[in-house]
């Protein structure tokens, strides 16, 4: 299902649903990409490759004497490698040997496996038995013996298509990997506009829409994760592509740590996108035998513009990427105590917070850092995870129990990859910590690294962990970690292999969290780096949701918010509702609004529930009864961004059912003006001969005296689909309370 080989053998076409690509494995044995995009047949599309011979780009030796016009430094290739005649970016580059950089990969064979393909240690893509299929095309270094398989899996419904590689040493000398990327696709022409999602911590994933310009623009992380400041997620679509239509693609990173990804136009206005992981801190020793498996990115095509490829990635990161019991169970919605007490909390306290928050209608509360070791700052005390049953005024099992008898269940936070220098853990391991010998270690909240490439560490966390998991009634985890990698360096890997420890690190990050989901599969898991310096499908595949941003502020979330649903879903975003004035920014917003936003997210409350007044308890009633009205429409329905926040004065998204018999509207105005302007948006997603009625639900102040609310809509009026989405709605007025 979805690949085809033709009667030479040499050209393979990949079919989704919507979608076809095509490769060609032409006569002197370089593998051509000769198409992807909207659905076609298996014609040989290599007829659209000009040949012609353009100076300073060379040829082959076996046709330099025959064709001038043949030249990798022109040819659209599948992947393309470094120092034999390609001079643009390249996904391979290697040190062989003798001390030489250069790789010639040509076609050698090709198979189809049943099947989605599974890599070691790391998360891929998954599919029911039937559900994908997996083009194996095997490259071959005649000069060397390097050996580089390509996979392809096709998710045929999905409309998505998945690559990575696998480069195995087949000759009988070490050689080393300076740059192994899991994809190279190139357009032969068109100009295009790439989104990119940049930020810094708590405000993540701003959008950014550039042209792709004649040269080589990236983004990346050398951060030892994939940071708040640029997301392993992005778009390349035409100029005029706009929510709902034109061409988009999309490419999303499955991998959790440092990144690279780059494009150039070069001097034929061809076009290359390659992704993998950053070079700059990255190399792979290989002796004869050994091999090395990319991480895997997906990539998917929509002509339906980027609202289309954003749906597509929501589908399969909710099927295909995210596991376990929590996959569709309905989430519990929480209160976390980090904004109501910090550190400065007992045990009484945290009962008394849970008993007051279960009487609104909560049903998780979570302890956050400061339950453990020597802990009333973040200075010290990180790494020694066994409870601080002084402060606590009683066990963690009991504290665990007295909470759960209120009818809550109880979760808590953790930050496993760090370590304090205060603390028992670094004055018994201190070579366990990622620093360079010699040299005075980069401190951040005076805290360091645990080396997670090494395996004892991944065993002692794991057990360390466990114990405490088993130890109490625990049914969720916020899984944390709050500063940037660098001064990168292992005890424990000798000097020409310090350049996989980055790589390693993040292969020993996954090896622990896949033991502890396992072992633990009915705790519900939450990814947190200091809010969204994490944020991926990587970690989506441990952790069925991440904490969005540490920025709470109702209307900085908007931005965050709007631009993680470009490549994430709903049901991933972690949000609450949090205090106010703020603690980031100091704003005051109204209660209902701030319910609103974090409502399109996993949902819950961060503040301290005793120090709320009867009206705000009440709302507080009220907004849980909305968000479990609607909890399938929010976490499961169809997303649509109808305004953006970064222009106008007001938010406006949808999400539509599946079966398109609801769908809620939500807006929020981030910008009030005296004597405004109407606001008036068109839905998407509807059913057309449909018709559907109004019923105000977000909004907390009463109809206007003659039962309108602010728009001119009557409560209870019915509409066509076809009318709201051709004529459209007016957004109530920003009033008071709303």
């Amino acid at each position: 299902m979805g690949i085809f080989i033709d009667e030479t053998g040499r050209i393979f076409t990949l079919e989704t649903r919507n979608t076809t690509y095509q490769m060609k494995a032409d006569e002197w044995g370089t593998l051509l990409h000769t198409y992807y995009g909207e659905k076609t047949d298996h014609s040989d599309m290599s007829y659209l490759i000009t040949a012609m011979d353009r100076g300073f780009s060379g040829n082959p030796y076996e046709t330099g004497c025959s064709d001038r016009t043949y030249s990798r430094d022109l040819l659209p290739q599948e992947y393309s490698c470094f120092g034999t005649g390609d001079y643009r970016i390249s996904a391979l580059a290697v040190e062989n040997a003798d001390g030489s950089r250069a790789a010639e990969l040509t076609f050698e064979g090709v198979k189809i496996i049943p099947g989605k393909y599974a890599l070691e240690g790391l998360p891929a893509a998954y599919a029911e038995e039937g559900g994908a299929d997996t083009l194996l095309v095997t490259l071959r270094d005649k000069y060397t013996g390097l050996t580089v398989l390509l996979y392809y899996g096709v998710l045929y419904e999905r409309d998505v298509i998945t690559r990575c590689a696998k480069i195995i040493n087949s000759a009988e000398k070490p050689v080393t990997l300076t740059k192994a990327a899991s994809l190279c696709l190139d357009w032969q022409s068109g100009s295009f506009d790439w989104l990119t999602f940049y930020g810094r911590h708590a405000m993540e994933r701003n959008l950014q829409r550039a042209e792709i310009v004649h040269g080589v623009s990236s983004i990346g992380s050398v951060r030892g994760a994939s940071s708040h400041h640029y997301n392993p997620f992005v778009c390349i679509c035409d100029p005029n592509t706009d929510e709902e239509k034109g061409s988009c693609y999309g490419f999303s990173f499955v991998y959790s740590g440092e990144f690279l990804m780059e494009t150039e136009k070069d001097q034929a206005n061809q076009i290359r996108f390659v992704c993998g992981i950053h070079p700059a801190d990255f190399s792979w020793h290989l002796d004869p035998g050994e091999s090395f498996e990319t991480p895997e990115v997906l990539m998917a095509y929509s002509a339906d513009g980027l609202g289309g490829a954003s749906r597509i990635f929501h589908k399969t990161l909710c099927e295909n990427i995210i596991r376990g019991e929590w996959k569709k169970k309905r989430r519990p919605v929480l209160i976390n105590n980090w904004e109501g007490t910090y550190f400065d909390f007992t045990g009484e306290r945290l009962v008394s917070i849970a008993k007051e928050a279960h009487e609104l209608g909560v049903e998780l509360f979570v302890m956050d850092d400061g339950w453990f070791g020597k802990r009333d700052s973040d200075n010290s005390g990180l790494g020694d995870w066994y409870p601080n049953e002084e402060k606590l005024g009683c066990s963690l099992k009991q504290l665990g129990e007295r909470i759960t008898a209120e009818g809550m269940l109880f979760g808590i936070w953790f930050e496993p990859e760090c370590v304090s220098m205060d603390s028992d853990l670094y004055r018994a391991h201190p070579d366990w910590a990622v620093q360079i010998p010699g040299r005075k270690p980069n401190l951040s909240r005076n805290q360091l690294v645990l080396d997670f490439s090494r395996k004892e560490v991944q065993d002692y966390l794991i057990e360390q962990i466990a114990s405490v998991l088993e130890s109490a009634p625990v049914s969720y985890v916020k899984w944390d970690f709050n500063r940037s990698i660098c001064d990168k360096y292992s005890h424990a890997l000798p000097a020409h292999r310090q350049g996989e420890m980055a790589h390693r690190y993040i292969l020993g990050l996954y090896r622990v969290l896949e033991e502890l989901v396992t072992r633990f599969p009915h705790i519900l898991f939450e990814g947190c780096s200091g809010g969204g310096g994490r944020f991926d499908a990587g970690m989506l595949y441990y952790t069925p949701q991440i904490w969005c941003s540490d920025d709470t502020d109702a209307i900085e979330r908007l931005k965050i918010q709007y631009g993680t649903s470009f490549g994430y879903l709903v049901s991933s975003m972690g949000a609450h509702v949090s205090a106010v004035p703020n603690h980031q920014t100091g704003c005051v917003t109204p209660l209902s609004t701030r319910g609103c936003v974090a409502m399109a997210g996993t949902f819950g409350y961060e503040l301290d529930v005793s120090s709320l007044s009867e009206e705000e308890k009440e709302e507080i009633r009220r907004q849980l009864g909305i968000f479990r009205k609607y909890y399938d429409i929010i976490q499961y329905g169809d997303y649509y961004r109808l305004t953006s926040p970064f222009t106008g004065s007001c938010t406006v998204w949808e999400m539509v059912a599946a079966d398109k018999r609801r769908a809620l509207v939500s807006a929020v105005y981030q910008h009030v003006e005296a004597n405004p302007a109407p606001v008036m948006v068109k839905l998407s997603g509807l059913e057309k001969t449909a018709y559907y009625q109004i019923t105000l639900e977000c909004a907390s102040r009463p109809l206007m005296p003659d039962g309108r609310f602010p728009g001119g809509y009557f409560e209870n009026q019915r509409f066509s689909g076809a009318a709201l989405m051709n004529c459209g709605i007016t957004i109530p007025r920003a009033l008071q309370g709303y």
